[in-house]
């Protein structure tokens, strides 16, 4: 993976987020290719967050999983919510702008080439357009996915997350062409929960909380991840919990215990146990494969 200093991180990501999460393959792609995934992340952004870009020097997409906001993309408005991608080119002017109330969760990834204009079209998101998608957490796995990949090392990492992105591509393309009324109700309504479970896990600890935060029966809740899922709602947060945690103690090394916190455990023998029934090692035993750069 290709590093990036403190003067090109400027350029390219604001500084008006928490927590964001990114990745970077090749920030500078060759002239001949015609489509070349460069970077992406995930990014939570502040209140105040507000962008106001003349240029950027790569194809974008962006995705909202959670909040609210608004775009302005070269001087027509459009509303961002849960479910709302848009995409733009290194011409257009983007303004970005969150609701103080309910600030966004986004994903984004940038793109380079000769054909990657042509992609976003045929996808159902050209440069400067704004779309709903009908069952938005499937797109949302994906880019979770790309980011956890891109953050990887390895010989195929990139070979992986060029993967991913045309699988990306492919999904949005998809939803955009598909109806929301042609969609399963329960299905819409159980990738709805799965989606909030995958973008708020670490602050979520019940079964009432889940269906709370999505504003719907606990039972309603149950039966549908038993049908789609195979499992229980809580033990699908509970795997999640404990993928944020590793992804930790990989990254960051630190104490167990603040693995244990950050997914809300406050008992640190209590999330041992739960993480060794997930991954069948003690939170320890991944120390040992810190990521070091």
């Amino acid at each position: 993976m290709d590093k990036i200093g403190p003067n090109d991180a400027k350029a390219l990501l604001s500084r008006q987020v928490t927590g964001g999460r990114y990745f970077f393959l090749n920030l500078a792609p060759g002239r001949t290719q015609t489509l070349a995934l460069v970077m992406g992340g995930r990014e939570r952004c502040n209140p105040d967050y507000a962008l106001a870009r003349r240029h950027f020097p790569f194809h974008g997409i962006e995705c909202v999983v959670a909040g609210r906001g608004s775009v302005t993309l070269d001087g027509e408005t459009h509303a961002l919510e849960p479910g709302t991608v848009f995409a733009y080119a290194p011409g257009t002017r983007c303004e970005m702008r969150a609701d103080p109330s309910d600030p966004m969760v986004k994903y984004f990834l940038a793109f380079a080439g000769r054909a990657v204009a042509r992609r976003l079209k045929r996808c159902g998101v050209a440069p400067g357009e704004v779309r709903g998608l009908a069952v938005p957490a499937e797109v949302t796995g994906v880019f979770e996915d790309l980011v956890r990949e891109g953050q990887r090392t390895g010989a195929l990492a990139a070979e992986i997350c060029a993967a991913l992105g045309e699988l990306l591509l492919l999904k949005i393309e998809a939803t955009t062409m598909q109806a929301a009324t042609t969609v399963e109700p329960a299905r819409v309504a159980f990738l709805k929960c799965k989606a909030l479970i995958d973008v708020q896990a670490e602050r979520l600890g019940t079964l009432e909380e889940i269906a709370r935060a999505a504003s719907v029966e606990a039972s309603s809740v149950c039966r549908w991840f038993r049908r789609y899922q195979g499992t229980s709602p809580y033990q699908y947060l509970l795997r999640r919990k404990m993928m944020i945690a590793a992804e930790f103690l990989v990254e960051n090394g630190g104490l167990v215990k603040e693995a244990a916190q950050r997914v809300g455990f406050d008992d640190p023998y209590h999330f041992s146990r739960a993480f060794k029934a997930v991954h069948g090692v003690a939170p320890r035993a991944l120390l040992n494969y810190r990521r070091v750069d």
